[in-house]
């Protein structure tokens, strides 16, 4: 019985609470908003977040899962005819490179989870 609750406890957390990492996914562009797709990262990336800027033009932004190896450095890249430096800044979670969640974060949900499962299980192992 205990280990019927502790699989349905384990179910239920929020997705990459248990693995796999999924990050937001958007071409380079130059709107402040890149609402973006979801795409799964390989085990050995992270999300990340490129900021590019050039002389004399407005910035450029693009999101996506990108080696952990090649976080924080710069490169050139050319959007609609113009060179920018773009950096791209790696985050650890799943879907760290998103908006930020206004009705809480992960960590708070993943603790309430885990709080309703003691208390399911309390009675059965006392």
């Amino acid at each position: 019985m205990v280990l019927d609750w502790l699989l349905l406890l384990v179910m239920a957390l929020p997705p990459g609470t248990t693995g796999a990492k999924d990050c937001v996914f958007c071409e380079l562009t130059d709107s402040k908003q890149c609402p973006g797709i979801h795409m799964r990262c390989g085990d050995d990336e992270d999300c990340f977040t490129g900021h590019g800027v050039a002389p004399g033009v407005g910035p450029v932004i693009n999101k996506g899962c990108m080696l952990s190896t090649s976080c924080g450095h710069e490169e050139p890249v050319n959007y609609m005819g113009v060179t920018y430096t773009l950096t791209s800044t790696c985050c650890y979670g799943h879907m760290c490179n998103g908006a930020p969640n206004p009705a809480g974060g992960r960590r708070e949900g993943v603790a309430a989870c885990l709080a309703l499962g003691v208390l399911l299980l309390l009675p059965h192992l006392l």
